[in-house]
């Protein structure tokens, strides 16, 4: 007998579920209630994995108890196998055992992948529904995106309540190609698409407007059951998905790695605080015909430009502003009339911190890096009259930026025995996420002033090294902060709440520093799905 209604039909379905539903994972029946309690008051529409439980039946019971104590809950029951992406060892009869049993246990809806649905004998999948429960067919491809309508045709005979479609992203407009699928399928209120991977974050947040029926999101960061997945409440709270609608403009922020960037939490803030009806992407960007294409489709409405793609962008921008041409960088797209035109606010971001504290005129300056945000570096300091030296990996691009800005290079071996005004790391060495050896030592930081553009983590390798040393430092929040300030205005024509933008990312970064401290050794990866 069912715990909280006889029999579950769509109708009554769709007048209960969220849009949101969120993935619990555990590795012991009182761990996943617990996730589940401290959910549930938010996010009432749960999906619990069973197959993360070593002995899913033996489960049943607590769930059970825990469903009849909290009528408001919609659950999912997936217990998916190991062949198909999940963690059950178990064969098909023993899935479907469990999911019966779910059926039965509360559970108002079932997730069963498709290659389980295809291999089960006649009638057997009658038994399921007999339960009660509603039906979930699922498919997850997890090397591409590819044959959608092929996917939907092998699931839709089984007249499952809801299609489940979890391709991959390997590029962004992958993304674009999903969302389509949706769209045309505009007379099925019952597809669930998501792309999964880095760059499925699109799908995650715009699907819903393209006609998804819902989406799935973690309990929170760590507890991600698929790749790319999404925390629950910074799906809700950071990219506010109840709020996408049609008139939503998208905005981005692009380059390789992206997984790492701030910039989504920062303009998220400043769209809802001042209440622009905006929603802002990490797009992690492999190949910039990729990014453009998007750009197009969506479409986007202006990016946030980083690295490896300031200079590359360049000759596809109809115009840019007079600094982004002279320095031949542009790390702001805005997108008008179906054009793209670029600025450049890293300038800004770099040279203002610094002559809060000394003036660059007549000051010496060594800039690390030849990319699109040191050769803002070397350019804005020249143009404020500082003498800039140059060191970068390869020394021919050092030489070219050094020729085209009227700087100088040097090499590493000279830096312990030349002083500077102002050192300023424009590479990503020290950067959250990427393994690199630092750049410079203690004996090379003959300097007043250490400026490290990068911002995540809060304290880097080098600022460290300079605080041991007791030279003053500049954090790369504040170039951060700076740009994003001037792009919001860009993107807006309103002034930017600077200060709450701080205050978000300063905290975020909190935040990762706390969690990376508490965080034990990480155990061997599985595949995962959803």
């Amino acid at each position: 007998m069912r715990v909280n209604v006889p029999s579950v039909t769509p109708q009554f379905l769709r007048s209960r579920i969220g849009k949101v539903c969120v993935a619990i994972i555990g590795a012991t029946p009182a761990e996943m209630l617990e996730k589940a309690t401290a959910v549930v008051k938010e996010t009432p529409f749960l999906e619990f994995r069973l197959d993360y439980l070593e002995k899913p039946l033996l489960a049943l019971p607590k769930l059970k108890h825990f469903l009849s104590d909290n009528t408001a809950v919609t659950a999912i029951a997936t217990c998916r196998r190991s062949a198909n992406g999940g963690k059950f060892s178990g064969n098909l009869a023993a899935e479907m055992e469990i999911l019966s049993k779910a059926g039965t246990s509360g559970f108002h809806i079932v997730d069963l992948e498709l290659e389980s649905a295809e291999s089960l004998k006649k009638g057997e999948l009658q038994k399921l529904r007999d339960t009660g429960v509603a039906l979930i067919i699922s498919h997850h491809d997890f090397a591409a995106t590819k044959d959608l309508d092929g996917i939907f045709k092998r699931i839709e005979p089984f007249q499952p309540d809801f299609i489940k479609i979890v391709p991959t992203a390997k590029s962004l407009t992958d993304n674009v190609t999903l969302m389509r699928f949706i769209e045309r399928m505009d007379d099925h209120s019952n597809i669930v698409g998501i792309c999964m991977g880095d760059a499925g974050i699109i799908s995650r947040v715009l699907g819903l407007r393209a006609g998804s029926a819902f989406t799935f999101a973690a309990a929170t960061a760590g507890e991600e059951t698929g790749p790319g997945q999404i925390a629950a409440r910074t799906l809700i709270e950071t990219y506010r998905i109840d709020q996408v609608d049609a008139a939503t403009k998208v905005y981005g922020v692009a380059g390789n790695p992206i997984r790492s960037s701030l910039s989504p939490i920062m303009m998220n803030t400043a769209f809802r605080r001042e209440t622009v009806n905006a929603v802002y992407l990490a797009l992690q960007a492999n190949k910039l015909a990729d990014l453009l294409k998007l750009v197009h489709e969506i479409p986007i409405q202006g990016l946030s430009v980083t690295m490896p793609l300031k200079q590359e962008i360049m000759a596809h921008l109809e115009k840019t502003d007079p600094l982004s041409a002279k320095i031949g960088a542009c790390n702001t797209v805005l997108r008008q009339d179906g054009k793209l035109y670029g600025f450049n606010t890293d300038v800004a971001g770099i040279t203002g911190p610094i002559e809060k504290r000394m003036s660059l005129r007549g000051a010496k300056a060594l800039v690390i890096g030849a990319g699109g945000a040191a050769r803002a570096a070397v350019f804005g300091m020249r143009d404020k009259g500082a003498e800039v030296f140059i060191l970068n990996r390869t020394a021919e691009t050092a030489q070219k930026l050094a020729k085209q800005s009227g700087s100088k290079t040097i090499k590493k071996d000279a830096l312990s025995k030349t002083t500077f005004d102002v050192i300023v790391n424009a590479t990503p060495v020290g950067m959250a996420g990427i393994k690199s050896t630092p750049t410079l030592e203690a004996a090379d930081l003959n300097t007043k002033l250490v400026f490290d553009l990068v911002y995540n983590p809060l304290e880097t390798p080098l600022l460290r090294l300079a605080r041991q040393q007791s030279i003053p430092i500049i954090t790369g929040i504040e170039m951060f902060v700076q740009q994003g300030a001037r792009q919001f205005e860009i993107f807006t024509g309103k002034p930017a709440p600077e200060e709450e933008m701080l205050r978000v990312v300063i905290h975020a970064l909190r935040q990762q520093a706390e969690s990376v401290a508490e965080t034990p050794a990480p155990a061997a990866k599985t595949k995962k799905a959803s």
